[in-house]
C-alpha cells in the first residue's frame, strides 16, 4: 500500500499544502467545492500503485493552503498559475492534469492555456465550457422566488453566514444531497441548483440519518473539521470571480484545448441539468478534439471520485497509461 505523505510548498506567492503518493509520471489532482486534497484519497493510492506519482493538493482558499483576503486573487488565471508553479516546485517539466467540480475548469484551463506543461487532461462532473457571448452572471436563472445558487454565491457573507451557522449539518447535508441517492431522478428542462429568496441554500437538503456506503462518518469529520478552521469564504470567492473569469478570458475565446481528454460524470448529477448542457455535452468534441472518451457512470451524483472510487480510478489508470 502507497503512503501518502504531506508537506507544505511555495507556488506562485501562496503556500500549499499538498498530499502525495507515489514514484513516476505526474498526475495532478485538482478539487472542488467545498472538498480538499481528501476527495481524491482513493486515486492518489491507486495511481501511485499503478506506477504514477500522484498530488492533490489544497486548492487556494481551502485547508492548509493559503487564502488570500481579495477576492480577485481568485480567478482562473490564479489557480491555473498555482498549478503552474507547483509543476516548477515539484522539478517537473509536464503533467497530466485532472479536476472534478472547479477544479475542473482549472483543469481544463490549464491544458487550454499551457498545453506545453499539462500534456493531458481529465475532466470530472464539469465538462470543458467555451467563452459564452455574454456574461455569465447576465444569464443564470432567477425569478421573483428563486436565484440560480451561484447567484446566491456572489454577495461576500451572505452564503458563509449560512454555511457556517452548523458546519458539520452542511457537509452532510450538501455532500448527500448532491450524490446519486440523494439526487431524485430529473427531467430535461427541470431547474436545478435554485436557491428560495426566503430560505437559503440549505434549505431542502436533507441531513442523512444513515450516510451512503461510500461515506463514512471519519469523512464527514475531516470535511468538517477543515471548514471549521478556515470557513467557506475561500472557496465561495471562486464563485465570486466568475464574470471577471469572463473578461479575462477575452483574448483566448475560441481556443480549444488540443491535449488528449477525458470526461466523466455521473447521470445523477446536477451538472447533467444545466442550463446549455443538454447541447454543450453532445458537442463536446468541437472544442475538445481530442477527446477519447465521455464516460456516464449509472447511478452517480456528482461527488465522482468519491462515490465511485474503483471505476473512476480505473478509468484514470487507463486514459493515462494509453497517452
Amino acid at each position: 500500500m502507497s503512503e501518502i505523505v504531506h508537506r507544505v510548498i511555495e507556488t506562485n506567492g501562496i503556500r500549499m499544502h499538498i498530499a502525495e503518493a507515489g514514484e513516476g509520471p505526474l498526475v495532478l489532482l485538482c478539487h472542488g467545492f467545498p472538498e480538499s486534497w481528501y476527495s481524491w484519497r482513493h486515486q492518489l493510492k491507486a495511481l501511485a500503485e499503478a506506477g504514477f506519482r500522484a498530488v492533490a493538493p489544497d486548492m487556494r482558499g481551502y485547508g492548509q493552503t493559503g487564502a488570500p483576503a481579495e477576492i480577485e486573487k481568485y480567478t482562473l488565471f490564479h489557480l491555473v498559475g498555482d498549478m503552474t508553479g507547483l509543476l516548477d516546485t515539484l522539478g517537473a517539466e509536464t503533467a497530466v492534469i485532472a479536476g472534478h467540480d472547479w477544479g475542473a475548469p482549472v483543469a481544463w484551463h490549464a491544458a487550454q492555456l499551457r498545453p506545453d506543461r499539462f500534456r493531458a487532461v481529465i475532466g470530472l462532473s464539469v465538462p470543458f465550457r467555451p467563452r459564452g457571448s455574454s456574461r455569465p452572471t447576465s444569464v443564470m436563472p432567477q425569478t421573483d422566488q428563486a436565484l440560480f445558487y451561484q447567484l446566491y454565491f456572489q454577495a461576500p457573507g451572505v452564503a458563509e453566514a449560512e454555511l457556517e451557522r452548523d458546519v458539520d449539518l452542511t457537509v452532510r447535508a450538501m455532500l448527500y444531497g448532491a450524490s446519486g441517492e440523494g439526487s431524485r431522478v430529473r427531467a430535461p428542462g427541470d431547474p436545478v441548483g435554485m436557491v428560495p429568496r426566503k430560505s437559503g441554500f440549505l434549505r431542502g437538503l436533507t441531513n442523512p440519518p444513515p450516510l451512503p456506503s461510500w461515506l463514512t462518518q471519519a469523512d464527514v469529520d475531516f470535511y468538517a473539521a477543515e471548514f471549521k478552521r478556515t470557513g467557506f469564504g475561500g472557496g465561495l470567492n471562486w464563485y465570486r470571480n466568475i464574470d471577471r473569469n469572463w473578461e479575462l478570458l477575452a483574448p483566448f475565446a475560441g481556443l480549444r484545448v488540443v491535449v488528449p481528454a477525458l470526461y466523466m460524470i455521473g447521470d445523477r448529477d446536477l451538472v447533467m441539468y444545466f442550463p446549455g448542457m443538454d447541447r454543450l455535452l453532445p458537442n463536446l468534441l468541437k472544442f475538445v478534439p481530442r477527446l477519447r472518451e465521455t464516460i456516464i457512470l449509472p447511478g452517480c451524483g456528482h461527488w465522482t471520485q468519491q462515490e465511485r472510487p474503483v471505476e473512476v480510478s480505473a478509468a484514470m489508470i487507463d486514459f493515462v497509461r494509453g497517452l
